[in-house]
């Protein structure tokens, strides 16, 4: 079942995506991006048996193998896509759809947590006892979406705010940097939730500290501060505060 529901999930993204570039790309144009798209869907698919094969054969934990490279090649996959969206809607001369781009928003921000949690729940809750267990990786699974969909948020405040005012380069370093953490602290989180509690402070949490809450709260003081943008995310901002917070009063009991 947890095969099953993660397949479903990601070729139902990559289709809507897909549909995404289609709509950006005019004319004869529609035929190369479909013949693209389809290309890489199709070498996404053969490299992920590929690549389960070859975790399921060496790894210690295959599973748990699997569903890290699983992961990393999903998010890989898709935020290229992503940026080729978010490039074709900065092109273009037509008048923004919002609705068209608030609902790419909100399919991302359902598919890929999900697909996140259908891995933890094949990998870990399943094969666990005690109910204090389940608590604990439940309360670092909340964490974990949390922090995912507040990247995806900053992701998504460039493609759906028009005229945003930050510069070329800056947009980019936005989406690469919330890039490089969808791909990276997720699979951290996976492979330390089948670890048991150590005496030292998991790295998942220091990495979201520094990397999610103080960084993204830094970003988004200065698109406050510096271009004036009223449409920060406040709520965002006070998230990142009750986190370093609560993270740091934990990093001094963990001490």
């Amino acid at each position: 079942p947890g095969a099953c529901m993660s397949s479903v999930v990601m070729v139902s993204t990559m289709a809507a995506v897909d549909v995404y570039l289609l709509e950006l790309s005019a004319g004869a144009q529609r035929a190369s991006v479909l013949a693209l798209a389809l290309a890489g869907d199709l070498c996404f698919l053969l490299v992920l048996r590929y690549v389960g094969a070859w975790v399921g054969a060496e790894a210690q934990a295959p599973r748990r193998g699997y569903a890290m490279a699983l992961w990393f090649l999903f998010v890989f996959t898709l935020e290229i896509k992503l940026y080729f969206i978010y490039q074709g809607y900065r092109a273009d001369r037509r008048a923004p759809d919002p609705l068209a781009r608030q609902t790419l928003t909100l399919l991302l921000s359902i598919c890929i947590p999900s697909l996140y949690m259908v891995l933890v729940a094949t990998e870990h809750l399943e094969h666990v006892a005690a109910f204090r267990r389940k608590e604990d990786l439940r309360g670092r699974l909340l964490w974990v979406v949390v922090d995912m969909l507040e990247l995806l948020e900053m992701q998504a405040s460039l493609w759906e705010l028009q005229g945003r005012g930050l510069r070329l380069w800056a947009e980019g370093l936005i989406f690469f940097y919330c890039c490089s953490l969808l791909l990276v602290l997720p699979c951290v989180a996976l492979g330390e939730m089948g670890l048991p509690a150590p005496a030292r402070l998991p790295l998942h949490p220091l990495l979201s500290l520094l990397a999610v809450n103080l960084a993204t709260l830094a970003i988004r003081a200065a698109d406050l501060l510096l271009y004036c943008d009223q449409r920060v995310s406040a709520i965002f901002m006070a998230k990142n505060l009750l986190a370093i917070v609560l993270k740091a009063c934990t990093a001094l009991q963990h001490h």
